[in-house]
């Protein structure tokens, strides 16, 4: 063992986060407004009860592994990363398909060109919090004596399918998958996290043979918003700690962040958050300014609740998302273009967020920037953390190279195929009844699947799955129109991207 002098026990790299962003949604979607229409219910129970607009889904012909595997392609061709970089490879997913074989073998066959083998990490479940729980995994890794230089690749990946009734249009699917190293522009803040877990049976999934959950929704809905303030609370304490070692006026308030994503299992539970959190706010401020012209005017009654009281309250649920309507349309409404036109990826919802919030906003608007992240998973796992975006807008900065990848994402959005919801149904009942199915070839077209899109190509008698991916350079005649096809990637390593012998494995903080 090195004595405490040694010149091998070093301090943390600095800058530690997510150096490079990918997501992958499936190439076709349902309409929420056309889907209240075909399960009769009253209109705008989905697009303004739920605050959703599109759910996209995916055929027989997708699957997590499918997911994955695309996702972490896009990500390291578009941003040109090598394969043998890679260190660490972590994967969150709650959609299970093997109780043995993880999702991140499967993804190693992406590695075998390369020959690189030497990679840390497996499968983390735990509901929606899988993803978050990954991307910890891979901080603390690179933080550790156990770095070897390498970057850590994270993925959040899931399909997210209910069974006919209430919960049907808060379904989605995706994947997005984040690099992790040091010195990188999304820096995770060290030492400013809240974490809260606890046992219940909100939402989960007991019968392995079946995609669908078994969920009870008032109490699901507790649960999150429990797990909301409880998160928030200690983050804040943290907070105010370092703000006191750096001389900064207190109390904590969203008002020290510029944004705030949360995990969406439907847009209009978020805006009702960020309102729980300015109610936070003026609980935990004494001193919270309720004169006519204040934040929190005319409130002053409220003064004396109790949060565990206030779940259900309809009054007090109103009072301040009236409160909080214009902080919730500059700070949170931006975070939510994925969720509202895909619906609830599950873990990867929350940095469905992060992407939607680069993708909208040009690379000045978000240099410089500190955002919240709320990640919650059911049964229950919860976090929030934060993120400080680099100022480095200079072109071939990391965080241009950020801004320029995920600027097509809109375009790739408006260019998927519109299901009519009795098709949609259809593909349901056949994910249904074809779920886990042995020797089972998919039937599924693949004629309209973007560009670079894994997908399954048959089940064997023993289970195992095989997969093709569509071409690069072929672009399916729906799509062609308005889709931007993907470009083959230079050999170059881009100079916003380090190698990794470039990466230092012994860094001071």
């Amino acid at each position: 063992m090195p004595s405490s002098d040694s010149k091998d026990v070093v301090g943390w790299p600095d800058d530690v986060g997510i150096i490079a962003v990918e997501a992958y949604f499936p190439s076709q979607y349902v309409d929420q407004s056309e889907l209240e229409i075909f399960d009769g219910v009253s209109t705008g129970k989905y697009t303004i009860g739920l605050g959703q607009d599109k759910m996209g889904f995916c055929s027989d012909r997708e699957d997590i592994n499918s997911l994955c595997l695309t996702v972490v392609q896009k990500l390291m061709q578009n941003y040109d990363i090598s394969y043998e970089s890679i260190g660490r490879l972590e994967v969150g997913t709650e959609t299970i398909i093997d109780k043995s074989k993880s999702t991140k073998t499967v993804l190693m066959q992406l590695f075998e060109e390369c020959g690189n083998t030497n990679i840390e990490g497996i499968d983390t479940t735990n509901a929606c919090y899988g993803g978050t729980a990954a991307l910890f995994n891979a901080l603390a890794w690179v933080e550790s004596s156990a770095w070897d230089g390498r970057y850590a690749l994270v993925v959040a990946g899931d399909i997210a399918v209910y069974a006919t009734g209430n919960a049907r249009p808060t379904g989605g699917a995706g994947s997005v998958a984040m690099l992790i190293g040091p010195n990188a522009p999304l820096v995770i803040e060290r030492g400013l996290r809240g974490t809260h877990m606890q046992h219940v049976y909100d939402f989960f999934k007991p019968d392995l043979s079946s995609e669908f959950p078994v969920v009870d929704g008032k109490l699901s809905i507790q649960c999150y918003l429990s797990a909301l303030d409880k998160c928030y609370q200690r983050y804040a304490t943290k907070a105010e700690t370092q703000m006191v070692k750096d001389k900064e006026t207190g109390p904590f308030s969203l008002g020290h962040f510029d944004a705030m994503f949360f995990h969406s299992p439907y847009c209009k539970l978020v805006q009702k958050s960020f309102a729980r959190l300015m109610l936070n706010d003026f609980l935990r401020d004494s001193n919270a300014d309720t004169t006519e012209n204040g934040i929190f005017s005319g409130l002053e009654a409220y003064r004396d609740l109790k949060l565990e009281d206030t779940y259900f309250d309809r009054t007090v649920e109103k009072t301040f998302m009236a409160c909080s309507k214009a902080t919730f349309e500059k700070k949170v409404k931006p975070s939510l273009l994925l969720a509202n036109q895909i619906g609830n990826m599950y873990t990867p919802s929350v940095y469905g967020g992060l992407v939607s919030y680069i993708a909208q906003n040009s690379v000045a608007d978000i240099a410089g920037k500190r955002v919240g992240l709320f990640s919650y998973g059911s049964g229950l796992a919860s976090s929030l953390y934060s993120i400080k975006f680099s100022e480095d807008t200079a072109p071939g900065s990391k965080l241009s190279k950020l801004s320029e990848v995920l600027s097509d994402v809109t375009v790739r959005l408006d260019s998927r195929k519109k299901i009519a919801p009795k098709i949609f149904a259809d593909t349901m009942k056949l994910r249904q009844d074809t779920h886990h199915l042995a020797n089972y070839t998919p039937v599924g077209c693949i004629d309209d699947l973007f560009p670079g899109t894994w997908y399954l190509t048959h089940v064997d008698e023993m289970h195992r799955r095989q997969y093709l991916c569509t071409p690069l350079n072929v672009i399916p005649e729906s799509l062609q129109s308005s889709v931007i096809p993907v470009e083959t990637v230079s050999s170059k390593r881009p100079s916003s991207i380090p190698s990794p012998e470039a990466v230092p494995s012994n860094t001071a903080s």
